[in-house]
């Protein structure tokens, strides 16, 4: 009797073993950002994401929303560091360290040419929530608020139009073209002459996004 007991135990626990052995893996959660595609590797914390304008697109500042009176610029890039990036869903986090813009034209009556266009109180806190439509706030930190400032060479001189956003702006991502896009975000003038707009509105997008510290560059996708 003691045999058959001692047997039995032995049988299940083997069967128990093998069950264990064969039992799939758990799969963990996705991160909110990760590498080359929704199911990729998660982007590390530390790890450095940049961009340039999307091909055939420019970085705009109008004075409202749709409208072409204000200045283009061509070219316009950044570069943010990973600072948090958990599983999904949820929200990263990254530090907007620089963001450059070139190649500008203006538009508006009496400007002779763009001397240059300058993010300012850098770096900014950028947080990227998981899903799709307005997922991103971009915010300022100790160093100041969101700004851009705008230098205008006109037929009576050099203009300085500094804006602020106070309370930061928002934008999207796309994983279909792992871009992140910003749409007519406003920034209130806080100096500058009567030629300034009294509100300026920023739009541009920004892709592919790429993460340069692992190997091949993949591309950014959000969760």
């Amino acid at each position: 009797m003691r045999i058959r007991r001692t047997l039995a135990a032995a049988s299940l626990a083997a069967i128990a073993l093998t069950g264990a052995a064969v039992a799939p893996a758990q799969a963990s959660a996705a991160a909110v950002l990760t590498q080359g595609g929704s199911s990729g590797p998660a982007i590390a914390v530390g790890d450095t994401l940049v961009a340039n304008l999307a091909s055939g697109t420019a970085a705009t500042f109008t004075d409202g929303p749709g409208s072409t009176n204000g200045v283009s610029c061509a070219n316009s890039s950044f570069s943010a560091t990973v600072t948090s990036n958990p599983s999904a869903p949820g929200s990263a986090t990254e530090q907007l360290n620089s963001q450059s813009f070139d190649s500008c034209t203006s538009s508006v009556f009496g400007v002779m040419s763009v001397q240059s266009v300058t993010a300012t109180s850098l770096p900014y806190t950028n947080t990227v929530t998981s899903g799709s439509g307005n997922n991103v706030s971009l915010n300022g930190t100790s160093a100041g608020p969101v700004g851009i400032t705008v230098v205008l060479n006109t037929l009576l001189g050099t203009v300085n139009c500094v804006y602020q956003s106070p309370s930061g702006i928002t934008g999207s991502t796309s994983n279909s073209s792992n871009s992140i896009s910003f749409a007519d975000q406003a920034a209130t003038l806080v100096s500058g002459p009567g030629l300034c707009f009294s509100t300026g509105y920023f739009s541009a997008t920004y892709g592919p996004v790429t993460d340069t510290s692992a190997a091949g560059n993949p591309v950014l996708y959000v969760n």
